[in-house]
């Protein structure tokens, strides 16, 4: 689902009841965790965890006008999802998560290429989430972006 926010506390706000802690709680843990040099924002509709242009000038390359994303949380029609790109573009990072995912919850993992969905908002695995959005910094993301990801 799109909303219309113009930061996160308004995204959040936009929710149904049912969904706002649980989303709080995961932007808590993602802010808590998530080492220096990412910047929360509204992007492409979601909250997101983006190396800014301060850092990166190039931007993102299918839109170089927005900041190189990372991280998104949002709240889906059926489901919260987690998206990550670092699991998504670093395969060791990818097993370590599928690995430890049946150790922090009950439910079996739904995943895409970056998206984790949770249906069972009652058991987000918040721990997992906190270690793993410290697992990778915004510098060994450019670098890992701009040798897999980034299309000359």
């Amino acid at each position: 689902m799109q909303y219309k926010a113009n930061s996160p506390t308004d995204y959040i706000n936009q929710l149904p009841d049912e969904r706002q802690e649980p989303m709080k709680k995961l932007r808590k843990v993602i802010n808590d965790n998530l080492p220096s040099g990412f910047e929360e924002c509204i992007n492409y509709g979601m909250i997101g965890y983006v190396v800014p242009h301060s850092i990166y000038p190039d931007g993102y390359h299918c839109s170089p006008e927005l900041p190189l994303p990372f991280m998104s949380i949002a709240s889906q029609k059926n489901f919260i999802a987690v998206y990550h790109m670092g699991v998504y573009a670093n395969e060791k990072l990818l097993k370590w998560f599928t690995s430890e995912y049946p150790k922090h919850c009950k439910y079996k993992l739904d995943m895409g290429k970056s998206c984790v969905r949770f249906k069972k908002i009652e058991d987000i695995p918040y721990e997992l989430i906190a270690e793993l959005s410290r697992k990778m910094t915004a510098q060994q993301w450019i670098d890992l972006y701009e040798s897999h990801v980034k299309t000359t």
